[in-house]
């Protein structure tokens, strides 16, 4: 994606199955776990680069033994932070006492963060927040061992009044009014509750305070505190816990927004935000990855027994498409079959825009990530090519000439490496994105590889903004002298915001939103625009089940076509030569490549939680008035 965007975050859980001593004697080393860990979360850095935090746990710890660690950091290589600290702590703890080398007991004692339990987390800060307080995972102490709490996620919620609201209710008092504290606080409180009561029933059987914690650990109901914990959430997210005696959760929102995938064998279970990392770090098949189903937890008890259970009733399967365009990493299998299929569907598009004329047309990418959707795009230019070179062939007959044979052969797709990021100087203007002069030179250009009057075709990931677009890749193209520069998205036109995790969060920061509102100004409609502001106020009040996207009445009267050729024109430096044309993804292409994840509110408005209309509406009613602030 050109456009800069904030990413969303990404999880792992890793839960050792085996006593450390296994682990020793079959791969060599105690640390199995955590460098399991960093592998983990390296694999998943691509979700999130503003922070990371790692935290264990250990099973079976005396009383006075610490059996809780936690680090966290928001350097500028906050995994290599990370386990620099941990490994330096590990190191230095051997150095001195060189009676922990070859004993497992005196290296879980003694040493942090070698556990059974571990939870790593990478982050993307949704609200621009980047304080190593903001950083997951967070921590929730008590000196009773089951009702401490590590919790972290990627999730968003839109909710987050009302949650607020439900914790006062419930006597307590929330130190900030965050989604990250009052999903915390709400599962700590209802685990608190559990334990009481299961100390107060257990008691009454005749056991002694210190008699009843190992049975607290065996009869809790992870399953229970979460459907009470998750009634009220509103929002997508795949949550993960541990409990301080060494149960653990992931738990996935009921629409199945946020990814979750998990492998279990017998020394080993991992849940993760991408299945590509669990199958590379661990070396498994991909049908030895499942999918966490919507609204469903896997619970991994202190004894090692593993479950999945439905916690909240599925909804309609909204997983977000944006994965598969965009966030997750293009070695899964799926992702990478689907982002060549974006390619494919959308080259009918790029053919009309060309005239047919693939000669005289070279094609090319921006930035890396859209390299498998060009992939798909070139193939199809290639079937298009071979179906006219077999037309032609036909059409001469027998008579045809070994010189006429060889010209017909020879036309094929010119595919050229057009354009190469400067990923140094990004890097630096990122701290001041105000230095245009700067980021007209993001990226450089393969001089001599596009022939004065070429049509050039340039695939991206997505469209969203068209920022780096109009300030440098269009006037860099244009060095080239291409009679025509074709700009493709491999997404559909991004119209709404998004309220589950990513850091989409206001309107007129989308160029297809200020295409439209140059329309409406060009057509003296207005006065629409003004009937859609106080169709969103009157929703302020509104029951969630009654609450409308208004805003889909603001893109109404205009077609797709119309909209893309606005963005062409806004994107147009005004001393550019070549004629520019913006072509995007269809939405029932992007279906069809994209079958299983069908999450597309940011295109179409379609939002699978009332939270997500109340959202959209209130960033109209903020775009109206004029104010500069997020809509959740």
């Amino acid at each position: 994606m050109s456009d800069a965007i904030k990413h969303e975050c990404g999880i792992s859980l890793i839960r050792l199955l085996k006593p450390l001593d296994y682990y020793k004697e079959k791969y060599g080393s105690i640390f199995y776990g955590v460098n399991k860990m960093y592998l983990m979360m390296e694999k998943q850095h691509n979700r999130g680069q503003d922070g990371a935090g790692f935290a264990s746990i250990k099973l079976d710890m005396a009383a006075g033994e610490r059996y809780m660690s936690r680090v966290r950091s928001v350097e500028s290589q906050p995994i290599q932070d990370i386990f620099a600290q941990i490994n330096e702590r590990i190191n230095t703890a051997l150095k001195d006492n060189p009676e922990y080398i070859d004993n497992t007991d005196l290296q879980k004692k003694n040493i942090p963060y070698i556990g059974e339990v571990l939870l790593g987390h990478v982050r993307y800060g949704t609200f621009g927040k980047n304080s190593i307080e903001s950083v997951h995972p967070f921590l929730r102490q008590n000196n009773w061992m089951h009702r401490n709490l590590i919790v972290a996620g990627n999730f968003n919620m839109t909710n987050v009044d009302e949650l607020f609201d439900n914790l006062i209710q419930l006597g307590q008092h929330p130190k900030e009014m965050a989604d990250t504290v009052t999903v915390m606080e709400k599962i700590g409180h209802f685990l608190d509750d559990a334990v009481a009561k299961l100390y107060r029933q257990i008691k009454k059987e005749g056991f002694n305070k210190m008699e009843a914690s190992p049975l607290i650990a065996e009869r809790l109901k992870v399953s229970k505190i979460l459907k009470k914990a998750a009634k009220n959430w509103d929002g997508g997210y795949t949550m993960a816990g541990m409990f301080g005696h060494g149960d653990s959760f992931v738990l996935r929102d009921p629409s199945g927004i946020r990814p979750a995938y998990y492998f279990k064998n017998d020394e080993v279970v991992v849940v993760a935000s991408e299945r590509a990392a669990i199958q590379t770090v661990f070396n498994v098949v991909y049908e030895d990855v499942k999918e966490l189903d919507p609204g469903n937890a896997i619970i991994i008890k202190k004894n090692g027994t593993v479950n999945t259970t439905e916690i909240l009733e599925p909804r309609e399967r909204k997983a977000c498409s944006f994965e598969r365009i965009y966030f997750s990493r293009g070695s899964d299998k799926e992702i990478y079959q689907e982002r060549k299929e974006l390619g494919k569907l959308i080259f009918p598009q790029i053919l009309t825009a060309i005239n047919e004329d693939i000669k005289n047309t070279v094609f090319s990418y921006i930035p890396n990530t859209a390299e498998t959707s060009y992939l798909g795009m070139i193939k199809e230019a290639q079937n298009y090519l071979n179906k006219k070179k077999e037309e032609q062939i036909l059409k001469l007959g027998p008579n045809i000439t070994r010189e006429e044979l060889n010209k017909i052969l020879d036309v094929r797709p010119r595919i050229e490496k057009v354009a190469i990021k400067d990923a140094k100087l990004r890097t630096f203007i990122t701290q001041d994105s105000s230095r245009d002069d700067l980021v007209a030179h993001v990226y450089d250009i393969s001089y001599g590889s596009v022939n004065k009057n070429d049509n050039l075709v340039i695939i991206d990931d997505s469209i969203v903004r068209g920022t780096t677009l109009k300030k440098s890749i269009l006037r860099i193209l244009d060095r080239l002298s291409p009679r025509k520069i074709i700009v493709v998205s491999s997404a559909p036109q991004i119209r709404y915001p998004d309220c589950y995790g990513i850091d989409m969060a206001k309107l007129e920061d989308f160029i297809a939103f200020k295409a439209a509102l140059e329309l409406h100004k060009e057509q003296n409609s207005m006065r629409q625009v003004e009937e859609i502001y106080h169709k969103c106020l009157e929703q302020i009040q509104t029951a969630d089940k009654d609450i409308i996207n208004y805003v889909k009445d603001f893109y109404q009267p205009f077609s797709a076509a119309q909209i893309s050729k606005k963005i062409g024109e806004l994107l147009s430096p005004v001393d550019i030569k070549a004629e520019v044309e913006i072509i995007y993804q269809t939405i029932e292409s992007l279906h069809q490549a994209c079958p299983k994840n069908l999450g597309d509110w940011y295109f179409t408005g379609d939002y699978p939680t009332p939270g997500g209309r109340r959202v959209v509406n209130r960033a109209f009613i903020n775009f109206y008035e004029g104010k500069n602030e997020r809509a959740y």
